[in-house]
């Protein structure tokens, strides 16, 4: 029976990527500090520990006792907009975090490493965004993201560490927090018209992203570790149509069966247009472009989930390290 780690595994795709594995035979260990997810959220076939990847004598301590096969880094604090101003907590979790798992998976001389990175690694680039184009990060998320993936290869290099490194984005679906007022677009809306609220857009709401349903991402991600041809690749994973910030409000109102108005805010420091190619992904996985769940079907299936399961709010963040130019909505009540 395979022996795997799962950080972040209470976490939105971390608990999917759980169930797959669990459901494939393997013996699941989760580490997952619950500022972002939820122990309700973890499969109760896995053992969960409460725990943070940045307590590097922990992630130490775990890899001694349990001699992991494979690792399934998912732990972050991904809210690229507010990086910007939590620049020392987001290279904490975010890199250093990443960097004691890395350490102890080159002594313990795990099999492979599969790591969630980002699209937010290439900034502004001509879309769809490829996996040869050269990252230029342009938020400390994204930064963040891309060191752990140069770390993973020059661990590869000097050690042999394999790795898989993805770059999602956009995932949507259930488990996911949509009471989080800084990240996930999709449950922002959903949640701001169950609350009677308006629909709140950073500028103009022409900015276009693709979405990714979590069932044409989380499998691909738990299986990858079988794949001998994936290992020391980057790679693409989620859905390929784009749709404007617009488009999207508009489609959410319709799932949601609620007609809600857009509140139009000041525009932020963010990239433009950012969707990705996934020519890649679709033969290492064997995807057919028919397989991929449409932004529609996907939003009706999240929100079966999101009437039973209701809205969970996260928490203002507290330790604001920036307040220059932080959007005034992040300061709200």
């Amino acid at each position: 029976m395979a022996k795997s780690l799962v950080t972040g595994g209470a976490g939105f795709i971390g608990a999917h990527v759980v169930n797959h594995l669990v459901a494939a035979g393997h013996d699941v260990v989760v580490l997952d500090d619950l500022s972002g997810g939820f122990a309700e959220n973890v499969n109760p076939k896995a053992k969960f520990i409460k725990g943070s990847v940045v307590d590097h004598q922990l992630v130490a301590e775990l890899f001694e006792e349990h001699k992991f096969q494979y690792v399934y880094h998912l732990a972050a604090y991904a809210a690229e907009g507010l990086s910007h101003f939590i620049r020392r907590f987001n290279y904490t979790n975010n890199l250093t975090g990443s960097i004691n798992l890395i350490n102890e998976s080159i002594k313990q001389k795990i099999e492979c490493f599969v790591f969630t990175s980002s699209i937010a690694v290439y900034g502004s680039q001509t879309v769809p965004m490829i996996e040869t184009a050269y990252p230029l990060p342009e938020d400390p998320y994204g930064v963040a993201k891309f060191a752990v993936e140069m770390d993973l290869k020059t661990a590869h290099e000097m050690f042999g560490l394999n790795s898989v490194i993805f770059r999602p984005h956009n995932v949507y679906g259930a488990y996911q927090n949509i009471g989080d007022r800084y990240r996930n677009v999709i449950g922002i809306f959903m949640n701001q018209l169950m609350l009677g609220n308006p629909l709140t857009v950073f500028g103009d709401g022409g900015q276009t992203r693709a979405f990714s349903y979590i069932d044409d991402v989380a499998p691909h991600i738990a299986n990858c570790v079988n794949l001998p041809e994936a290992y020391n690749q980057v790679i693409n994973i989620g859905g390929d149509k784009e749709y404007s910030v617009k488009e999207l409000a508009l489609t959410v109102m319709k799932a949601m069966s609620i007609e809600g108005e857009l509140r139009h805010l000041d525009a932020r420091n963010e990239v433009v247009h950012a969707y990705a190619d996934h020519e890649k992904a679709k033969k290492l996985f064997n995807i057919n472009d028919e397989d991929l769940v449409t932004l529609e079907d996907g939003l009706y299936k999240m929100v079966d989930w999101v009437k039973t399961a209701g809205s969970r709010k996260t928490p203002k963040f507290e330790n604001i390290e920036i307040t220059e130019k932080l959007p005034k909505i992040w300061l709200e009540d």
